[in-house]
Protein backbone atom coordinates (compact mmCIF):
# COMPACT_ATOMS: atom_id res chain seq x y z
CA UNK A 1 0.00 0.00 0.00
CA UNK A 2 1.54 3.43 -0.62
CA UNK A 3 1.54 6.77 1.30
CA UNK A 4 -2.81 8.51 1.55
CA UNK A 5 -3.51 11.97 2.03
CA UNK A 6 -7.29 12.83 1.71
CA UNK A 7 -9.64 14.87 3.73
CA UNK A 8 -13.39 13.21 3.99
CA UNK A 9 -12.15 9.76 5.16
CA UNK A 10 -15.80 9.22 6.70
CA UNK A 11 -17.61 10.32 3.75
CA UNK A 12 -21.51 9.49 4.52
CA UNK A 13 -22.87 10.27 0.88
CA UNK A 14 -24.40 6.59 1.25
CA UNK A 15 -25.94 4.19 3.38
CA UNK A 16 -22.99 2.56 4.95
CA UNK A 17 -24.35 -0.81 4.67
CA UNK A 18 -24.35 -0.19 0.87
CA UNK A 19 -21.15 1.08 0.27
CA UNK A 20 -19.04 -1.43 0.31
CA UNK A 21 -21.09 -4.09 -1.08
CA UNK A 22 -21.30 -1.58 -3.66
CA UNK A 23 -17.93 -1.06 -4.27
CA UNK A 24 -17.07 -4.62 -4.57
CA UNK A 25 -19.34 -4.72 -7.04
CA UNK A 26 -18.03 -2.07 -9.06
CA UNK A 27 -14.67 -3.19 -8.88
CA UNK A 28 -15.77 -6.82 -9.86
CA UNK A 29 -17.23 -4.88 -12.85
CA UNK A 30 -13.98 -3.62 -13.86
CA UNK A 31 -12.17 -6.47 -13.44
CA UNK A 32 -14.75 -8.56 -15.62
CA UNK A 33 -14.03 -5.78 -17.97
CA UNK A 34 -9.83 -6.03 -18.00
CA UNK A 35 -10.59 -9.90 -18.45
CA UNK A 36 -12.67 -9.35 -21.57
CA UNK A 37 -10.10 -7.04 -23.23
CA UNK A 38 -7.69 -10.01 -23.07
CA UNK A 39 -9.71 -11.41 -25.89
CA UNK A 40 -10.36 -7.86 -27.85
CA UNK A 41 -9.01 -7.19 -31.11
CA UNK A 42 -8.28 -3.33 -30.18
CA UNK A 43 -5.41 -0.72 -30.94
CA UNK A 44 -3.29 0.00 -28.13
CA UNK A 45 -4.73 3.11 -27.78
CA UNK A 46 -8.09 2.11 -27.42
CA UNK A 47 -7.27 -0.49 -25.03
CA UNK A 48 -5.61 1.71 -22.82
CA UNK A 49 -8.21 4.23 -23.19
CA UNK A 50 -10.80 1.38 -22.56
CA UNK A 51 -8.25 0.35 -18.74
CA UNK A 52 -8.89 3.69 -17.66
CA UNK A 53 -12.72 3.83 -18.04
CA UNK A 54 -12.75 0.37 -16.04
CA UNK A 55 -10.68 2.27 -13.31
CA UNK A 56 -13.14 5.03 -12.99
CA UNK A 57 -16.06 1.90 -12.41
CA UNK A 58 -13.83 0.66 -10.16
CA UNK A 59 -12.66 3.28 -7.69
CA UNK A 60 -15.20 5.23 -5.67
CA UNK A 61 -15.59 8.26 -6.43
CA UNK A 62 -13.75 8.97 -9.50
CA UNK A 63 -14.79 11.46 -12.53
CA UNK A 64 -12.22 11.12 -14.81
CA UNK A 65 -8.78 8.60 -15.69
CA UNK A 66 -5.79 9.25 -17.91
CA UNK A 67 -3.52 6.27 -18.37
CA UNK A 68 -0.05 6.98 -19.05
CA UNK A 69 2.46 4.14 -21.38
CA UNK A 70 6.45 4.44 -20.47
CA UNK A 71 8.53 3.04 -23.10
CA UNK A 72 12.36 3.55 -22.15
CA UNK A 73 11.64 6.00 -19.36
CA UNK A 74 10.28 8.36 -21.85
CA UNK A 75 6.40 8.85 -22.01
CA UNK A 76 5.18 6.98 -25.06
CA UNK A 77 1.29 7.58 -24.80
CA UNK A 78 -1.19 9.36 -22.77
CA UNK A 79 -4.76 8.41 -22.91
CA UNK A 80 -7.74 9.95 -20.96
CA UNK A 81 -11.41 9.76 -20.69
CA UNK A 82 -12.65 13.16 -19.76
CA UNK A 83 -11.13 16.19 -21.40
CA UNK A 84 -10.93 17.66 -18.33
CA UNK A 85 -8.26 15.09 -18.05
CA UNK A 86 -6.24 15.44 -20.65
CA UNK A 87 -5.93 19.53 -19.44
CA UNK A 88 -4.94 18.54 -16.03
CA UNK A 89 -2.42 16.11 -17.31
CA UNK A 90 -0.78 18.89 -19.82
CA UNK A 91 -0.37 20.60 -16.93
CA UNK A 92 1.71 17.80 -15.07
CA UNK A 93 3.58 16.86 -17.71
CA UNK A 94 4.23 20.16 -18.89
CA UNK A 95 5.65 21.51 -15.55
CA UNK A 96 7.12 17.95 -15.36
CA UNK A 97 5.88 17.29 -11.41
CA UNK A 98 2.57 15.84 -10.49
CA UNK A 99 1.09 12.52 -8.77
CA UNK A 100 1.81 10.16 -12.31
CA UNK A 101 5.03 11.54 -11.95
CA UNK A 102 5.49 10.28 -8.49
CA UNK A 103 3.55 7.19 -8.76
CA UNK A 104 5.78 5.90 -11.95
CA UNK A 105 8.91 7.00 -10.41
CA UNK A 106 8.11 5.74 -7.34
CA UNK A 107 6.44 2.69 -7.99
CA UNK A 108 3.76 3.45 -5.15
CA UNK A 109 0.65 4.56 -4.79
CA UNK A 110 -0.09 8.29 -3.90
CA UNK A 111 -3.30 9.67 -3.06
CA UNK A 112 -4.06 13.76 -1.97
CA UNK A 113 -7.29 14.63 -1.29
CA UNK A 114 -6.29 19.02 -1.52
CA UNK A 115 -4.00 19.23 -4.43
CA UNK A 116 -4.52 23.18 -3.44
CA UNK A 117 -2.42 22.62 -0.51
CA UNK A 118 -0.27 19.70 -1.02
CA UNK A 119 3.37 20.76 -0.47
CA UNK A 120 4.24 18.05 -2.38
CA UNK A 121 3.30 19.61 -6.16
CA UNK A 122 2.96 23.01 -5.00
CA UNK A 123 2.61 24.40 -8.60
CA UNK A 124 0.75 21.23 -10.26
CA UNK A 125 -1.65 21.98 -7.49
CA UNK A 126 -2.27 25.66 -8.11
CA UNK A 127 -3.43 24.81 -11.71
CA UNK A 128 -5.16 22.19 -11.77
CA UNK A 129 -7.32 23.92 -9.00
CA UNK A 130 -7.63 26.47 -11.27
CA UNK A 131 -9.23 23.75 -13.16
CA UNK A 132 -11.78 22.90 -10.07
CA UNK A 133 -10.15 20.04 -9.77
CA UNK A 134 -8.83 18.92 -5.57
CA UNK A 135 -8.46 15.16 -5.46
CA UNK A 136 -6.61 12.43 -7.16
CA UNK A 137 -5.25 8.72 -6.79
CA UNK A 138 -2.57 7.83 -8.98
CA UNK A 139 -1.44 3.96 -9.34
CA UNK A 140 1.75 2.82 -10.64
CA UNK A 141 1.55 -0.47 -13.06
CA UNK A 142 3.94 -2.32 -12.33
CA UNK A 143 4.97 -6.04 -13.63
CA UNK A 144 8.04 -8.25 -12.76
CA UNK A 145 9.71 -6.52 -15.66
CA UNK A 146 9.16 -2.70 -14.05
CA UNK A 147 7.14 0.12 -14.57
CA UNK A 148 5.19 0.50 -17.06
CA UNK A 149 3.55 3.75 -16.65
CA UNK A 150 0.28 4.67 -14.17
CA UNK A 151 -2.95 5.68 -14.14
CA UNK A 152 -4.39 9.26 -12.53
CA UNK A 153 -8.01 9.07 -11.32
CA UNK A 154 -9.38 12.12 -10.44
CA UNK A 155 -12.56 14.15 -9.06
CA UNK A 156 -13.22 17.17 -8.54
CA UNK A 157 -14.13 17.82 -4.83
CA UNK A 158 -11.77 17.47 -2.14
CA UNK A 159 -11.59 14.43 -0.04
CA UNK A 160 -12.92 12.05 -2.23
CA UNK A 161 -10.14 9.12 -1.90
CA UNK A 162 -9.64 7.62 1.16
CA UNK A 163 -7.73 4.66 2.20
CA UNK A 164 -10.44 2.15 1.05
CA UNK A 165 -10.17 3.71 -2.71
CA UNK A 166 -6.88 3.30 -2.83
CA UNK A 167 -7.19 0.00 -1.75
CA UNK A 168 -9.85 -0.98 -4.31
CA UNK A 169 -7.84 1.24 -6.97
CA UNK A 170 -4.20 -1.42 -6.12
CA UNK A 171 -6.50 -4.44 -6.49
CA UNK A 172 -8.05 -2.70 -9.65
CA UNK A 173 -3.77 -2.15 -11.22
CA UNK A 174 -2.54 -5.09 -10.99
CA UNK A 175 -4.43 -6.92 -13.06
CA UNK A 176 -4.52 -3.50 -15.52
CA UNK A 177 -0.86 -4.17 -15.52
CA UNK A 178 -0.81 -7.13 -16.86
CA UNK A 179 -3.45 -6.18 -19.64
CA UNK A 180 -1.02 -2.85 -20.30
CA UNK A 181 1.80 -4.38 -20.63
CA UNK A 182 0.61 -7.84 -23.22
CA UNK A 183 -1.61 -4.88 -25.22
CA UNK A 184 2.04 -3.12 -25.65
CA UNK A 185 4.06 -6.09 -26.49
CA UNK A 186 1.39 -6.76 -29.06
CA UNK A 187 1.29 -3.20 -30.74
CA UNK A 188 5.43 -3.64 -30.54
CA UNK A 189 4.55 -6.72 -32.31
CA UNK A 190 2.86 -5.58 -34.85
CA UNK A 191 4.76 -2.43 -35.11
CA UNK A 192 7.76 -4.92 -35.78
CA UNK A 193 5.79 -6.87 -38.38
CA UNK A 194 4.52 -3.58 -40.32
CA UNK A 195 8.71 -2.40 -40.41
CA UNK A 196 9.79 -5.90 -41.88
CA UNK A 197 7.16 -5.71 -44.32
CA UNK A 198 7.83 -2.49 -45.72
CA UNK A 199 11.55 -2.94 -46.24
CA UNK A 200 10.49 -5.99 -47.84
CA UNK A 201 8.17 -4.16 -50.23
CA UNK A 202 11.08 -1.63 -50.31
CA UNK A 203 13.16 -4.21 -51.47
CA UNK A 204 10.80 -5.97 -54.36
CA UNK A 205 10.35 -2.02 -55.50
CA UNK A 206 14.27 -1.50 -55.51
CA UNK A 207 14.73 -4.84 -57.99
CA UNK A 208 12.15 -3.86 -59.84
CA UNK A 209 13.00 -0.52 -60.21
CA UNK A 210 16.44 -1.95 -61.37
CA UNK A 211 15.08 -4.33 -63.74
CA UNK A 212 13.35 -1.63 -65.78
CA UNK A 213 16.72 0.76 -65.69
CA UNK A 214 18.31 -1.96 -67.25
CA UNK A 215 15.96 -2.87 -69.62
CA UNK A 216 15.29 1.01 -70.79
CA UNK A 217 19.03 1.91 -70.92
CA UNK A 218 20.61 -1.03 -71.42
CA UNK A 219 22.89 -1.10 -68.27
CA UNK A 220 24.64 -3.14 -66.03
CA UNK A 221 22.35 -3.92 -62.99
CA UNK A 222 25.13 -1.86 -60.14
CA UNK A 223 25.05 0.86 -62.93
CA UNK A 224 20.89 0.74 -63.01
CA UNK A 225 21.12 1.01 -59.06
CA UNK A 226 23.58 4.04 -59.42
CA UNK A 227 21.23 6.03 -61.68
CA UNK A 228 18.38 5.35 -58.69
CA UNK A 229 20.16 6.64 -56.19
CA UNK A 230 21.43 9.83 -58.17
CA UNK A 231 17.84 10.34 -59.09
CA UNK A 232 17.47 9.88 -55.35
CA UNK A 233 19.71 12.22 -54.39
CA UNK A 234 18.82 15.05 -56.97
CA UNK A 235 15.24 14.65 -56.03
CA UNK A 236 15.88 14.90 -52.18
CA UNK A 237 13.91 11.54 -51.42
CA UNK A 238 14.90 8.20 -50.21
CA UNK A 239 15.81 5.32 -52.89
CA UNK A 240 12.56 3.07 -52.22
CA UNK A 241 10.33 6.20 -53.04
CA UNK A 242 12.17 6.60 -56.40
CA UNK A 243 12.17 3.31 -56.88
CA UNK A 244 7.90 2.94 -56.36
CA UNK A 245 7.59 6.16 -59.10
CA UNK A 246 9.60 4.33 -61.44
CA UNK A 247 7.57 1.25 -61.24
CA UNK A 248 4.51 2.92 -61.11
CA UNK A 249 5.48 4.70 -64.36
CA UNK A 250 6.20 2.23 -65.89
CA UNK A 251 2.46 0.34 -65.33
CA UNK A 252 0.97 3.14 -66.28
CA UNK A 253 3.23 3.61 -70.10
CA UNK A 254 2.30 -0.17 -69.77
CA UNK A 255 -1.32 -0.12 -69.94
CA UNK A 256 -1.41 3.11 -72.13
CA UNK A 257 -2.68 1.84 -75.25
CA UNK A 258 -0.82 1.81 -78.78
CA UNK A 259 -2.50 3.45 -81.71
CA UNK A 260 -1.27 2.99 -85.20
Amino acid sequence: MGDWTARGAGRTDEPVADGPAREDDDLRAGLAGLARLASADLGLETLLTRVAGFAVKAIPGAEGAGLTLLEGGRTAMVVVTAPFVREVDDVQYGIGEGPCITAAAEARTVVAGSLGSDLRWRRFGREVVRLGVHSVVSLPLVTPGGVLGAMNVYAHSEGVFDQRAAELGELFAAPAAVAVQNAHVLAQARRLVAQLQAALDGRVAVERAVGIVMSRGGVSEGRALERLRALSQHEGTDLVTVALSVVDEAVRTARTPRHG
